[in-house]
């Protein structure tokens, strides 16, 4: 890849296996997302697939850590586990960890947040859709942003369909603009309407689950060809932005 750094798109793929690991790195994408029960939006991963997908390919793993899909509010036995996983997550390769939660009331944790990015120990930090769900998306990111360990938030702009929100993602990447976190968007991102997406919004960095899968079905593997067309969208993108 000869990419220029300062004016690619950084393109995150979901990994749920080994092979879909392998088919995202061939294919260009930048990173990836270390998942199980994809259906669920996602649940921590075990050491023995992080250890594998870690060491089978070239580019960094960021592994979600999420030890239920009950729901984004925790309790302290819940943020003892997640600790003890972000912890293993890191020594087994992680380049970061996925993490999100949020409080009673609907709005960042920001204590089960510190206590996370201490566990993750200046690896790098996504905050996950917990954002979209969060009472006040304007206020959310403000929190998140005055977080140095937050180095991403991943975000559908609160709406089933990121397409639906460029609006919002316009305002977000404005918003983080000058500081170190990246606007991640994803979810109902397609080969066709990404690059379109990319030059309305000036977002650095796409979040692709289902999009690179077979007719879109979010069970099947990684394909590398859908890849490959994402990849080639995104730079002609960026080249506009």
């Amino acid at each position: 890849m000869n990419r220029n750094a300062a004016s690619s798109v950084l393109l995150e793929v979901i990994a749920t296996t080994v092979g879909d690991a392998k088919a995202a790195a061939r294919a260009g994408a930048d990173r990836l997302e270390l998942v199980t029960a994809i259906t669920e939006g996602g649940l921590t991963p075990s050491v023995g697939l992080i250890e594998a997908v870690v060491a089978a390919v070239p580019i960094p793993v960021n592994v979600i850590v999420r030890p239920h899909s009950r729901s984004f509010v925790y309790d302290a036995d819940d943020l003892r586990v997640i600790e003890r996983d972000v912890r293993a997550a890191v020594a087994a390769g992680a380049n970061g960890v996925v993490f999100g939660a949020l409080d009673a009331r609907g709005d960042v944790d920001l204590d089960a947040l510190s206590r996370i990015a201490a566990a993750a120990d200046g690896h790098a930090l996504t905050f996950h859709r917990a954002f979209d769900v969060s009472r006040d998306l304007n206020a959310a990111f403000d929190a998140l942003l005055r977080v140095p360990a937050v180095t991403s938030v991943l975000t559908s702009g609160g709406h089933p369909s990121v397409l639906d929100a460029v609006a919002t993602i316009t305002r977000l990447v404005r918003q983080a603009a000058g500081s170190t976190c990246t606007v991640l968007a994803g979810s109902g991102l397609t080969v066709d309407a990404v690059g379109d997406f990319v030059r309305a919004t000036g977002v650095r960095a796409v979040h692709f689950g289902s999009g690179v899968r077979p007719r879109g079905e979010v069970l099947a593997p990684v394909d590398q060809p859908l890849v490959e067309r994402v990849r080639a969208s995104i730079d002609g993108a960026a080249a506009h932005v």
